[in-house]
């Protein structure tokens, strides 16, 4: 029987979705869990862990990303004939390493990266029960870097673990046959509980982001926030599908763990000063604009856009980068801080980019300082 369990919080039930309603439905009478409680409802959905066997699969980066760096959805290799996906870098003290899932390698497997150089070994792991978690301490042949990214597109930096709300937007990247992909939907539930034939994992999320086997471990993030890596999925790609998903904080907190964020242009003094690109002005309160003048920039090589925002100590602007897609515009990476200075970064391919610059509250002048690639 395959399950998952999660609170409806518009009506106050536990609700089972299941693929045996009448099974589960006899169960719960047979604990005396009073029938008003649950809902039981028939789901098609099949929870299945998502490690995947060998063989070694190509796997190539984006330019600029030297091939010693840990960036999260990479593919990595846990003992003899495990197949996963880096979550997020973290640090435990000194030492340098990344989370991914628990069911990937028990406590001492060796790692091996996507490039098939020695990587390091799992260090503490849980699966089944309260958590599907993991993580792995890196050799100093790796620098771990706060960044999740994939093949073909842009790279995404990670600046903090900020839970986000039910229906919020989330993507998530790790290895697949066809090399590092991205996949995007929304949280639909929060401290659910998933059974797999393997066993019950208790609160984890369930999204609409669907995932391929070798896809345990890949980080799903919420614009530049890092949510939590995947257990598990049902369905895959093909049909939609459902991921499961172990949250962040959960495993910081289980293995006394510090995630690697980024936190400002190497270059920045803590203003918008010496900027190449600078733009000033004023918003109303609520007011948002695009910058720059035109409106937007073109880019004609992969690099790192770095975006300033200063306004006066009585404003709380936000700092959103954005990237033309055909007919529409993508928020690729975003800073919203309660301070008037707010300062991102995104490493990303060639294209039209353009600032939208919002005010979350107050009004006054400001400072926009931005590079290109």
């Amino acid at each position: 029987m395959s399950s998952t369990r999660y609170i409806d919080l518009k009506t106050n039930k536990v609700v089972v979705s299941t693929n045996t309603p009448k099974a589960t439905a006899n169960s719960i009478k047979a604990a005396d869990v009073a029938p008003a409680a649950v809902q039981v409802v028939l789901s098609a959905e099949r929870p299945r862990l998502l490690q995947a066997s060998m063989p070694v699969i190509p796997q190539a980066y984006s330019p600029g990303v030297p091939p010693t760096d840990l960036v999260g959805g990479q593919t990595y290799y846990a003992g003899t004939t495990t197949r996963c996906s880096v979550g997020f870098a973290v640090t435990k003290g000194t030492q340098k390493g990344f989370v991914s899932a628990g069911h990937c390698g028990a406590p001492g497997t060796a790692t091996v990266g996507f490039n098939r150089l020695t990587q390091g070994s799992v260090r503490a792991s849980a699966f089944p029960g309260d958590g599907d978690h993991s993580w792995v301490a890196l050799n100093d042949a790796w620098t771990h870097r706060p960044l999740v990214g994939n093949d073909s597109g842009g790279i995404m930096y990670v600046y903090g673990s900020r839970e986000a709300i039910e229906g919020s937007s989330v993507c998530l990247a790790g290895s697949s046959l066809a090399g590092l992909d991205w996949h995007c939907g929304t949280i639909t539930q929060r401290e659910a509980d998933v059974t797999y034939p393997e066993g019950v994992v208790e609160d984890v999320m369930r999204t609409s982001a669907c995932a391929h086997p070798g896809n345990a471990g890949a980080a799903m993030l919420s614009i530049g926030q890092a949510q939590g890596i995947v257990s598990g999925g049902s369905s895959g790609c093909e049909h939609g599908g459902v991921t499961y998903v172990q949250p962040i904080n959960d495993i910081l907190t289980a293995y006394d763990l510090t995630l690697v964020t980024f936190t400002k242009n190497e270059a920045s003094t803590g203003s918008c000063n010496g900027y190449p690109n600078s733009i000033t002005g004023a918003l109303k309160n609520g007011q948002a604009i695009y910058q720059p003048p035109g409106l937007s920039y073109r880019t004609s090589v992969t690099g790192t856009h770095y975006g300033c925002l200063e306004a006066n100590s009585s404003g709380d602007f936000d700092l959103h980068l954005q990237k033309q897609n055909g007919l529409t515009w993508s928020t690729v990476a975003v800073s919203q801080t309660p301070s008037p200075f707010e300062e991102l970064g995104y490493l990303g391919p060639p294209g039209v980019y353009r600032y939208l610059l919002v005010s979350f509250k107050g009004a006054g002048p400001y400072t926009l300082g931005y590079t290109t690639p």
